[in-house]
């Protein structure tokens, strides 16, 4: 669905590049987590493979064309929600009216559904929201686009503990089952119970793109007592429980939830790979 093949890429003026050559492949149908420290280019990524930003080399195709030439045939089949935005001195009728106009599979249905669910009446003012409400428009709108390929840049920002669940609960229910999303965040714990896949930069490479199911196989993330032998520790860190660990998983072994902070934290010292 979507290539991302020796991509480089720097901004004006930085004695860096955030990419050098960075390559990727996405399937459709999939929900990928896209991690990083601040600084590493997760939302430069989003938005080379929305067009928005242009590569200096490689090239960022979407169901087979590119997606610099933002052409108008590429643009509504994708739908971006970044992390800080403003709506158009527009109602909130005129916003979906507009949308509704330009994707050929938005759902107005789905749209105060998805409002709904996130407790959010559509009985406002947009430009008297705040800006987790806002989050919330934005997200609905994006899902209720229908577009096979959703980018999100911090989804999570600026919802409190209850909206958080909420918005699981909207992937869930409004993600076409065709449709890809890829969500940047450093919010680990937010959407870790969602992924089916995870990738990690670093430094301006990739440093794991890996299935969860394949991770979960791989590893069990459990607890370990400091006065406990606990053998076979790849990665250990305090916590409220004990310490938190990463071993490898034995054949016959329970499969644990993943632990995506933990992961993160691992992979990023160079003991996971």
């Amino acid at each position: 669905m979507l290539e991302v093949e020796n991509v480089k890429f720097s901004y004006a003026g930085k004695d860096h590049p955030v990419f050098d050559d960075i390559s990727l492949s996405l399937s459709e149908g999939r929900i990928y987590g896209l991690l990083g420290k601040n600084g590493m280019g997760k939302s430069t990524l989003l938005y080379l493979m929305s067009g928005l930003l242009r590569p200096q080399e490689g090239r960022v195709e979407f169901l087979g064309e590119s997606v610099q030439e933002r052409s108008p045939l590429i643009l509504r089949d994708l739908y971006v929600v970044p992390e800080e935005f403003d709506f158009p001195q527009l109602s909130l009728e005129q916003i979906v009216a507009l949308h509704a106009d330009f994707y050929p599979h938005f759902s107005k249905e789905v749209f105060y559904k998805c409002l709904s669910d996130l407790d959010l009446e559509a009985k406002f003012k947009l430009r008297r929201l705040s800006m987790g409400q806002k989050k919330k428009v934005k997200v609905s709108l994006a899902l209720a686009s229908g577009t096979p390929l959703l980018l999100m840049d911090e989804p999570t920002n600026g919802l409190d503990i209850p909206s958080k669940s909420l918005f699981r609960k909207a992937i869930t229910s409004y993600l076409g089952e065709r449709s890809t999303l890829i969500i940047a965040t450093h919010q680990a714990h937010d959407v870790e119970s969602m992924l089916d896949d995870l990738i990690i930069l670093d430094g301006g490479k990739v440093l794991m793109n890996e299935t969860v199911a394949d991770l979960t196989q791989k590893y069990c993330f459990s607890f370990c007592q400091p006065q406990e032998n606990c053998p076979d520790i790849i990665y250990s860190e305090p916590s409220l429980q004990g310490n938190s660990i990463i071993k490898k998983r034995m054949p016959k072994g329970e499969e644990t939830p993943l632990n995506l902070e933990l992961l993160f934290n691992a992979v990023t010292k160079g003991l996971i790979k």
